[in-house]
């Protein structure tokens, strides 16, 4: 089992935190940036196109919930089933930068949601 461990290159594309996930820390997942499998996944094709090393990077939308590649029906189910908020993320990505999100986030052991 790999510990919790605070790297900015754990924070996903779409701003959940792969560091303090249950599958990444059992080694069931490699993370967001390392899961070349993951073609389905438009943002992270969109960030990976970009240059981006998160959503937050974007400038073509003020507000992620308005880009259909982050708020569409699968990102829908998933915020559902695992009670995540990545519009928060994103939102705190911007607000107080990665190195700190990620501090932050491996500090309370979310991934899914970011400390208030």
């Amino acid at each position: 089992m790999r510990e919790a461990k605070k790297d900015t290159s754990l924070i996903a594309y779409c701003g959940l935190y792969c560091g303090t996930c249950r599958r990444y820390l059992s080694g069931k997942c490699v993370g967001c940036h390392e899961y070349t499998k993951a073609t389905w996944c438009k943002l992270r094709t969109c960030c990976i196109k970009n240059n981006y090393s998160t959503c937050a990077e974007c400038t073509s939308y003020a507000d992620p919930n308005d880009c259909k590649k982050f708020n569409n029906w699968i990102s829908k189910i998933f915020a559902l089933l695992f009670k995540s908020d990545r519009k928060s993320c994103i939102a705190k990505i911007k607000s107080v930068g990665l190195d700190k999100f990620a501090q932050e986030m491996t500090e309370s052991g979310n991934y899914n949601r970011p400390v208030k």
